[in-house]
């Protein structure tokens, strides 16, 4: 490696070309990055006592440092957000300048001749900076003056328009930018190809700007290495699609969250977002992975990424298949899609039917929206999910998934039909996360001729207005202030309309027979209030009930038999049975009182709580033991399941018992012995509890 300090406009004057390799991520500057360059340039160039401004390296691989052809391009391995955005400075400085020359050799001329271009060369050796596939054409075409490419760089575009916007701001006064730019240093870092490892240094730098994504050091770990002609092969065949598949701002936005549920299938381990990349190599490294070869990782990344864009890109070509996956999208579960692109996979390949696949997204849609209706805590579904496929019969694919969340325990269940309607008529419907979505679904549930729901807007029925007029007042009844409270928000009093500023705050009677009221409505969820006479709390709760009642039909429930279920259930072994009189401690009246005051704040905890008594500990668990107590003479000594290392223990009361023998299970113990530590004994016991609730329990 060499490293020398450069003067940025001189180290782009006499480097014949850089090109950037394919495996390089494309431009990535924002706004942000581009303002704050842009910022640095004109403050370093209006201060005559500022020298010099840095802006990180640029490293580039040479043929061989003693043996440089002068006219060989630089491929680059780290800076190209710095030289693209500097080029798109000179460019748009060039396009203003004109004829004149504020600041010696700051003319347009010379400025292209010098930064831009190799005037002497032909085709693609003119251009100084050759970005790699989207961003290329775009920045040929802004340096030459030419009509920008049809599929256009979002980037490359928007960033030289800002810095046309900029330069246009100077109001022809150039010399502090032209200053500034003479002041920006460089370190060039020029790498031998035969004694320096790239990717490492790759992966090293700490360079300035945006960081790198996951995405783009997978990408670099995969390619970077490989001989040219196979990297090119494998990038064109099969990471390009994916590129152009996700599209230039979802691959920014998408690609790291992909490869994590990617990765989340391939380890049934669902990676950190920040350490994907990590979890990545340590996968490509595995020896079935590394067995199979490169080009079979990237072709299944490949795959996968197409199921991807299928599900959470709109992208699916069968239309039921695709509108299940749109309304799913409309709930926001991502945690689920590790467990649908595995069934993607086997759908790709003929293993599910498509009816089957389409049945299952359908299931995972009612099983989320059934546990939100009824405020059942979503932190528990990310490893319900990651780890659905290990309950999978593939024989037996449908049964079996139906099966599981049959079976799902406490607060990971399916909520049934009765939970669900009675929860669907009190919940808070109009602040939900996806307010149109549940009107969308019960409005086209088992219609041919879809409305289009997103023409309409959310009606109250009886109005938001805290001061009700006279005549709501009149109409709601003596209690009309509790029952605004309490049912406003709710599934009775909701309804579409495409009239609501007409509706406004009138009352029940001019909203249904006005035109357009709800007397000539054609949607299905205003059916019946044309009808009606009066719209007080029993018309509310009445049509709340009918709807709910509609609710499991439009988000079903899996059933199966009887028969078959059971054979799905776990078998339980068989287990003596104890009581609290079995713990000869728990019956004096000290540490009676103590135990009793204890059980009851743990089992206060959360519904899914339950209690075992065993022979020589009690239990309490959730899915498993989260926090086991051991009954002593004058306290009880608590093992809380998890790692010493994950309790939160101001007081300092805890005890890292990991790998000595006891009574329990977790290595954190904690003795208590007074009813007055009880608050602080059951603050860390919530933590273990919520430990095992949000990572979904034991498998």
């Amino acid at each position: 490696m060499k490293a020398t300090e450069a003067s940025f406009l001189a180290f782009l004057k006499k480097s014949p070309q850089f090109v950037i390799p394919i495996y390089q991520r494309t431009y990535s500057w924002t706004d942000k990055e581009c303002r704050q360059l842009w910022d640095d340039i004109v403050r370093t160039g209006s201060n005559d006592e500022i020298s010099v401004h840095f802006v990180g390296s640029i490293v580039y691989i040479e043929a061989g440092l003693s043996q440089v052809s002068h006219q060989s391009p630089m491929l680059v391995i780290d800076g190209q957000q710095r030289l693209t955005t500097v080029t798109l400075i000179l460019a748009a400085l060039a396009n203003a300048l004109g004829e004149s020359e504020p600041v010696d050799g700051f003319s347009a001329r010379k400025l292209r001749n010098y930064y831009l271009l190799n005037p002497e060369e032909a085709g693609e050796r003119h251009h100084k900076l050759l970005l790699s596939q989207t961003d290329k054409a775009t920045l040929t075409a802004i340096v030459s003056g030419d009509d920008e490419p049809d599929d256009y760089s979002l980037r490359v575009k928007q960033n030289f328009a800002l810095f046309e916007e900029l330069i246009a701001g100077c109001s022809g006064d150039f010399t502090a930018v032209c200053n500034g730019l003479a002041k920006l240093v460089v370190v060039d870092i020029a790498l031998n190809r035969d004694q320096d490892n790239p990717q490492l240094i790759f992966e090293s730098m700490n360079s300035t700007g945006r960081e790198l994504s996951q995405a783009d050091l997978i990408r670099n770990f995969i390619l970077m290495g490989l001989e040219p002609k196979l990297q090119t092969r494998l990038y064109e065949q099969f990471w390009r699609p994916m590129e152009v598949a996700f599209g230039q701002e979802a691959y920014d936005t998408y690609f790291d969250a992909f490869m994590r549920h990617y990765l989340t299938v391939k380890t049934g381990e669902i990676p950190r977002l920040d350490e994907v990349y990590e979890a990545f190599k340590g996968h490509a490294r595995t020896p079935e992975t590394a067995a199979a070869g490169v080009e079979a990782l990237v072709k299944d990344i490949r795959d996968f990424a197409r199921y991807f864009c299928a599900m959470a890109l709109g992208q699916e070509g069968e239309s039921d298949l695709r509108l299940a996956l749109h309304d799913l999208r409309e709930l926001k579960v991502d945690v689920a899609y590790p467990f649908l692109l595995e069934l993607y996979h086997d759908y790709a390949t003929s293993l599910l039917q498509k009816a089957d696949l389409v049945e299952v997204v359908r299931l995972v849609e009612a099983y989320v929206f059934r546990r939100a209706i009824c405020s059942i805590p979503t932190n528990s579904m990310n490893k319900t999910f990651a780890t659905f496929t290990k309950a999978l019969k593939k024989d037996r694919y449908l049964e079996s998934i139906k099966a599981h969340f049959l079976t799902l325990p406490s607060y990971r269940r399916f909520p049934n039909d009765d939970e669900f309607v009675r929860d669907m008529q009190t919940r808070d419907l109009y602040n939900f996360r996806s307010r149109s979505y549940w009107l969308r679904r019960f409005e086209n549930y088992d219609r041919k001729e879809r409305v289009n729901v997103d023409e309409y807007t959310i009606e109250h029925i009886m109005p938001q207005n805290d001061d009700l007029s006279a005549a709501w007042k009149s109409a709601l009844g003596p209690e009309w202030e509790r029952i605004h409270q309490t049912w406003l928000h709710t599934l009775g009093n909701l309804t579409l309309t495409g009239y609501n500023s007409e509706y406004s705050d009138k009352p029940f009677l001019e909203k249904r027979d006005m035109p357009g009221g709800f007397r000539e409505s054609p949607l299905r969820v205003n059916a019946g209030l044309g009808q009606l006479d009066r719209w007080d709390e029993a018309a509310i709760k009445a049509r709340a009930a009918n709807l709910a009642g509609m609710a499991p039909s439009v988000w079903r429930a899996p059933h199966l038999s009887p028969e078959i279920l059971a054979v799905y259930r776990p078998k339980a072994a068989p287990t003596a049975t104890y009581s609290i009189e079995d713990h000869p401690h728990l019956l004096t009246p000290n540490m009676r009182e103590l135990f009793e005051a204890f059980r009851k704040e743990v089992l206060a905890l959360d519904p899914c709580v339950t209690e075992e008594f065993l022979k020589l500990y009690v239990a309490y668990k959730a899915e498993t033991n989260f926090v086991d107590v051991v009954p002593q003479a004058k306290q009880l000594r608590l093992s809380l399941n998890m790692a010493f290392a994950e309790i939160s223990d101001p007081r300092g009361l805890c005890k890292d018992v990991a790998g000595l023998g006891r009574w329990g299970n977790g290595d954190v113990e904690v003795r208590l012995s007074t009813i007055d530590e009880v608050p602080y004994v059951i603050g860390l016991v919530r933590q273990s509890l919520e430990r095992q609730l949000g990572n979904g329990g034991a498998e």
